[in-house]
């Protein structure tokens, strides 16, 4: 066989049909990747500064920082948990821009700092893990729309701000002395809770009054003023990754720097990897013919493997085939079902039976069609001539009807 034969082989798939199998992969994953940087591209400014009181865009909150400052509040822009419990103080306000982003021991740190002085602390959305430290008995309910409330409480920051635009996590607790103002559907977006040193705990459901292009609507001024205003000096503690306070031994390794929110991106992937694999994953079942570069003849099939027996001197595998095609083809014939053409106590009288009486001998039926390899190539030979004679005696006229054949 040439080697340009040879490179042909179905064996070796050729650039054409490797194109056509992954094609389809691979405008999933372009279209994937075009979007994702179309995502990227169109919302790379949207959370630009997001609760920065340094930023002047949309979602920054520098109109609060400077409309506080014109109030004579100090503003302080803190970005470790150290920082902002070293800040900590009866005259001052600490504002936790997201506290989920914050470990155990971040906020225990946090909670013992604000607890001990007469202080105010804000949380913007808090959930589960900092309302078990700084709200005990609080619990957060499923997020509302962001829109306009109406204070419902006698907290004088709400009811001098009038209505403001709020909403996100919903709050309740069992807490005596808390004022559940601007409700959704039964549950506080704002909610004050009194501290055991004199100062106070809000819980905000949503951080929506402090942006810069929400700043102006409604009471939201009035309100984010109050709120973060009744003391002389502001905190702004904008939680980072690179706090070291965020492990114990100070070193944060990679999966610590990853949110939270890419846990549940990571898990949808598992599973499309999961459903790609059932879906391109070899299927058990018949065998599926495959093209041949060409078409060989069924004789020079034969032909050829009786070369490679002959070559390797494997009489026994020959002679094996010869026995096994052999029985397949006269199952049929003497009435036997296909699964037991290769059992012995059935196949045997079945044959006999359509044979004489002279040539019905048990076991040289059993010696011709289940007997042991012949020992050399003419007793090979020999062995395909009385397993074709044996055929063609089932099929001969003469002696396929047991009537015509008085003597059997």
């Amino acid at each position: 066989m040439s080697a340009t034969t040879t490179a042909t082989t179905s064996l070796a798939p050729t650039g054409r049909r490797l194109w056509t199998r992954s094609r389809g992969l691979l405008a999933g994953l372009l279209v994937l990747v075009l979007g994702g940087v179309g995502l990227a591209i169109l919302r790379s400014g949207d959370q630009h500064g997001r609760l920065d009181p340094r930023s002047v865009d949309r979602y920054g909150s520098g109109a609060v920082a400077t409309l506080l400052a014109d109030r004579g509040v100090d503003t302080r822009v803190v970005t470790t948990t150290d920082e902002a419990a070293a800040a900590a103080g009866p005259d001052t306000t600490v504002l936790v821009a997201d506290p989920d982003l914050l470990t155990r021991g971040q906020l225990g740190t946090l909670h013992q700092a604000t607890g001990r002085a007469a202080g105010r602390t804000v949380l913007l959305s808090p959930s589960s893990p900092a309302l078990d430290v700084f709200a005990p008995g609080t619990e957060a309910g499923a997020p509302a729309e962001v829109r306009p409330l109406d204070p419902d409480c006698a907290l004088p920051a709400a009811r001098s701000a009038g209505d403001a635009e709020l909403g996100g996590l919903r709050y309740s607790t069992s807490a005596t002395g808390a004022d559940r103002c601007y409700p959704s559907n039964g549950k506080a977006t704002l909610l004050r809770l009194p501290t055991e040193a004199g100062g106070d705990t809000v819980l905000l459901g949503a951080p929506d009054i402090l942006y810069n292009h929400r700043l102006a609507e409604r009471g939201n001024a009035s309100l984010a003023l109050q709120l973060l205003g009744s003391h002389k000096h502001l905190v702004w503690y904008l939680p980072s990754v690179s706090d070291p306070s965020s492990t114990q031994d100070g070193r944060r390794s990679f999966f610590d720097l990853i949110p939270s929110g890419w846990n549940w991106a990571l898990l949808q992937l598992l599973i499309a990897a999961a459903l790609a694999g059932v879906w391109r994953a070899r299927r058990l079942g018949p065998l599926v013919p495959e093209r041949l570069p060409v078409t060989v003849p069924a004789a020079e099939t034969t032909e050829g493997h009786a070369r490679l027996y002959e070559q390797t001197g494997a009489r026994d595998r020959a002679a094996a085939v010869l026995r096994a095609a052999a029985r397949t083809r006269l199952a049929p014939l003497t009435g036997v079902s296909p699964t037991h053409a290769h059992t012995p106590d059935i196949l045997l009288p079945a044959v006999a039976a359509r044979l004489p009486a002279d040539a019905a001998s048990g076991t040289a039926l059993h010696s011709l069609l289940f007997g042991p390899p012949p020992a050399d190539d003419k007793a090979l030979v020999t062995l395909a001539d009385q397993l074709d004679n044996l055929e063609h005696s089932i099929l001969s006229p003469e002696r396929h009807d047991p009537r015509e054949h008085p003597d059997s």
